[in-house]
């Protein structure tokens, strides 16, 4: 064993597995680019005011599960435990929000939280999210949702729910927060979870405990009793995701983790993954541009997916991708001169867009043969002296068997267009 690993709680992705999670990444990507989505890349550490602020004191993320440390000037900073305050203060940092509106990006990478580390629950978790910022309307809202779902169908999963709330403004809070404190003041809690109540009443219909659950189970829900303005909201959030064919089941027990939530909340869910079920989530957050120093106080609705979690989704129902080939054309070189001459028609290949692979460490041609097969390469290019005395490359087609000579002027044009005819083919 090696005398270092990788920290606890932080998986390594390596061939073949690596195909899965790369799959995930760029396909859920992919779904925010045809919709209009533009990169964005955000630090991986922020400072700590603004995770506090944005994402809220009471949160477990901030009170528990946060990575924050000084760094040589004494400045507080944290890794980024999620990516919606980040890229909203990079759209007030950038002006962004004074061009055209809604602002629509979309980023991914890494993202740390402390936590117990187990299956589906990691340290270092990977995310791919979105965020429109701009504009309350309610078809964005469900935009936002149907990029999430086409990204899972694209990648094949099925066996996956969308659960739908909304938490209403800031306006219909009061009222509903003061019958819930009342009702909460009745029960039975232990101290921790009542200090959390005091400070947040609406964390406790989250608790997946079954014990809270249970003394919970009757609490008033803030779904009955949106104001008529955020209830006509939400009633267009669904009849957009209707008509779009977006299937959901109604939450109203659905908070969610952070503060900054506002009106249309949701998440998805995979039964597959036993207590670590919830694959991707999000909702809007108007008001957090205020919080977080904004001049005006524009509206915002995007979603965080985790790629981990959809990977081990797809390992669930089987449908797991195999690892991509490394290389369409494999070299044999047989001696020096010979590979001499490959690394140059290597070089060329890769110009042309053609994934070539050498085999290096100068071994037989029985060895270099049995590398061709391992790398999954269409064609295998052979050159030895006698080639280089003809001026000539052995050719093999790795799938039919079939041989032929090319004059090494014409190897490169010869293989681009067997390349095109193999991909047509397939």
């Amino acid at each position: 064993m090696s005398e270092f690993q990788a920290p606890r709680g932080i998986p390594d992705y390596y061939p073949p597995r690596s195909a899965d999670f790369t799959r995930v990444r760029d396909t859920l990507a992919d779904a925010a680019s045809l919709a209009g989505y533009g990169h964005i890349e955000l630090p991986v550490f922020e400072d700590t005011a603004l995770f506090a602020r944005g994402v809220g004191e009471s949160t477990d993320v901030v009170s528990k599960e946060m990575y924050t440390f000084a760094d040589r000037g004494e400045r507080s900073v944290t890794l980024r435990p999620e990516g919606t305050a980040g890229v909203m203060r990079a759209v007030l940092q950038h002006g962004l929000d004074r061009g055209q509106l809604p602002v629509k990006l979309c980023y991914s990478g890494p993202f740390f939280r402390y936590e117990k580390p187990q299956e589906g629950r990691y340290r270092q978790l990977q995310q791919v999210g979105v965020e429109a910022i701009g504009v309350d309307d309610p078809a964005l809202d469900a935009e936002v949702i149907a990029i999430a779902d086409e990204g899972y169908r694209r990648l094949g999963l099925t066996g996956y729910r969308l659960e739908l709330s909304s938490l209403g403004t800031a306006a219909d809070r009061p009222a509903y927060r003061a019958l819930l404190t009342e009702y909460l003041s009745g029960l039975a809690l232990d101290e921790a979870t009542r200090t959390r109540a005091e400070v947040n009443p609406l964390r406790i219909l989250d608790d997946k405990r079954p014990e809270i659950r249970e003394l919970t189970a009757d609490a008033p829900l803030l779904v009955d009793h949106l104001s008529a303005a955020s209830a006509e909201h939400f009633a267009a959030v669904r009849g957009h995701l209707d008509r779009l064919g977006v299937g959901y089941e109604l939450n109203p027990r659905l908070v969610r983790g952070l503060d900054y939530y506002t009106k249309t909340t949701f998440e998805f869910v995979h039964d597959g993954l036993g207590a670590q079920s919830g694959i991707g989530g999000g909702g809007r957050y108007d008001g957090l541009m205020r919080q977080l120093g904004g001049k005006q106080d524009l509206s915002g609705i995007g979603f965080g997916i985790g790629v981990d979690r959809t990977v081990l989704a797809l390992r669930a129902e089987g449908v797991a991708q195999d690892e991509p080939p490394r290389c369409r054309v494999f070299g044999v070189p047989m001696g020096a001169a010979a590979k001499a001459e490959l690394v140059v028609l290597a070089a060329q290949l890769r110009a042309h867009g053609i994934a070539v692979d050498l085999a290096y460490g100068d071994r037989g041609i029985k060895g270099a043969m049995k590398a061709a097969d391992r790398s999954g390469a269409d064609f295998a290019l052979v050159v030895g002296e006698r080639e280089l005395e003809q001026r000539c490359a052995e050719l093999k087609n790795l799938r039919t068997g079939n041989q032929e000579q090319v004059p090494l002027p014409s190897v490169v044009e010869e293989i681009r267009l067997l390349v095109g005819e193999a991909g047509q083919q397939a």
